[in-house]
């Protein structure tokens, strides 16, 4: 006899076969550098008055605390330093930065297929936030974060298609010497993934050191400055009008280095 009832497609085999195998990279409903929105709850008009009280700040009351080596380069490029020590920028030399500032940047991941395209509104989605605690997995409790919870982050975010990058997400608080936890929080996210990889350094003098190991790590530094993979993370300016000096110098030593560098807004950072 001859089974003439309607049949299912596919079955349990073949739903296996689909959990098992990733999507096409055009089937995957987040991918990175997809077409952004943007958010507008002010019109036109209150922009523009934001923007030229910003500009009227920067031209009026300056900021202090710069270092003397921020201080020749932003001088050099028409900034103004007064007796006062401030530095103030007029606003024509602010919108002619503004003007040529480049609009196309990639950042590299160690493997090229994690570039990240940053131009017009392409958004690309990662991790962040450089916590001190966790909540231990085994034991539900909080405790300080290690730098093996940092390695295992990194590996957790090479593997998942809607993280794109790797900014530092917690701290190594196991490693207390300031420069050894700087250098082994590189090695610990670079182990662990291709992707950009975000961090940031306690001090300008431990810049160095984490060069000469991203040049072993990239295959020397012609091909590290080619496709630099990791990015400094730098809150340069903290309230209120001040510059961060030691975060300024970290820059500066960074840029030198080839580096990208991630200028971070910090509201609260100075209070």
């Amino acid at each position: 006899m001859t089974d003439l009832s309607p049949r299912r497609a596919g079955g349990r085999a073949a739903r296996r076969h689909a959990r098992a195998n990733p999507l096409a990279d055009n089937l995957r409903p987040i991918r990175p550098g997809m077409t952004g929105g943007r958010y507008d709850p002010l019109d036109a008009a209150d922009l523009t008055r934001i923007h030229n009280a910003a500009l009227t700040a920067l031209e009026e009351i300056g900021l202090s605390d710069a270092p003397p080596s921020g201080i020749k380069i932003m001088t050099d490029a028409g900034a103004i330093l007064g007796d006062d020590g401030r530095i103030r920028f007029p606003r024509a030399l602010v919108e002619d930065m503004l003007a040529i500032a480049n609009r196309s940047i990639t950042l590299s991941g160690r493997d090229p297929l994690y570039d990240l395209d940053l131009s017009g509104t392409r958004v690309h989605y990662g991790t962040a936030g450089a916590a001190v605690h966790m909540v231990d997995v085994e034991t539900g409790h909080y405790r300080e974060s290690t730098v093996q919870d940092l390695h295992d982050a990194a590996r957790i975010a090479d593997h998942l298609d809607n993280i794109h990058f790797l900014q530092r997400p917690m701290v190594a608080r196991d490693i207390p010497d300031n420069k050894e936890m700087d250098l082994n929080t590189i090695y610990a996210c670079c182990s662990g993934t291709y992707k950009h990889i975000g961090t940031s350094f306690t001090e300008p003098s431990f810049v160095p050191d984490a060069l000469e190991l991203l040049h072993l790590i990239a295959g020397g530094e012609e091909a590290w400055r080619a496709r630099p993979f990791v990015s400094n993370s730098n809150c340069f300016v903290v309230p209120p009008m001040k510059f961060a000096t030691e975060s300024c110098q970290v820059m500066e030593a960074c840029i030198r280095g080839g580096m990208p560098v991630l200028l971070l807004s910090a509201g609260q950072a100075g209070a």
